[in-house]
């Protein structure tokens, strides 16, 4: 099957927003309980007397979260083809019940893998905000796709 997007369709500029997922105190929990068993994470009375002054979301869990409204805006229909990895991956307030957390990603570079001419590289940085627009996590990574033609003169072997 034929994929939307490719590394061509990522430019350097490229500014997308998009999802709407509302944080559930289940969800917390169930994910607390398999991923991040910390109190604050699991039990609301503990979560009353932590930092937090209740019941959160755990910092992977607001990841995980993220990475599905990912998947969901673009990454299943396009030719992705990974990630090396993210780096300054930053929690900056809780994410609680009730939170509608949404994403910006800001494409910060674009290139050519030299190695490979047939990937593109893209670097992107993206912001997690609840409803109230406070930004609740950012984090930056390079991801791989697939190019639609290698650039002239390069050879796709």
């Amino acid at each position: 099957m034929d994929k939307r997007h490719h590394w061509e369709d990522f430019p350097a500029g490229t500014v997308r927003s998009f999802g709407a997922t509302t944080v559930t105190r289940e969800a917390i929990v169930e994910f607390a309980r398999q991923f991040d068993p910390q109190p604050f994470h699991l039990d609301e009375e503990a979560a009353k007397h932590s930092l937090f002054k209740g019941l959160c979301a755990s910092g992977w869990h607001t990841a995980a979260m993220t990475m599905r409204m990912m998947c969901d805006e673009y990454l299943l229909d396009a030719a992705s083809l990974g990630s090396p990895g993210l780096e300054n991956i930053r929690w900056q307030k809780p994410v609680y019940p009730g939170d509608t957390l949404k994403v910006r990603m800001e494409v910060t570079e674009a290139r050519p893998m030299a190695s490979r001419p047939t990937v593109g590289l893209v670097r992107s940085t993206w912001t997690v905000f609840n409803q109230r627009d406070e930004a609740v996590m950012s984090m930056e990574g390079w991801a791989m796709f697939k190019r639609r033609t290698p650039a002239v003169g390069e050879n796709p072997a």
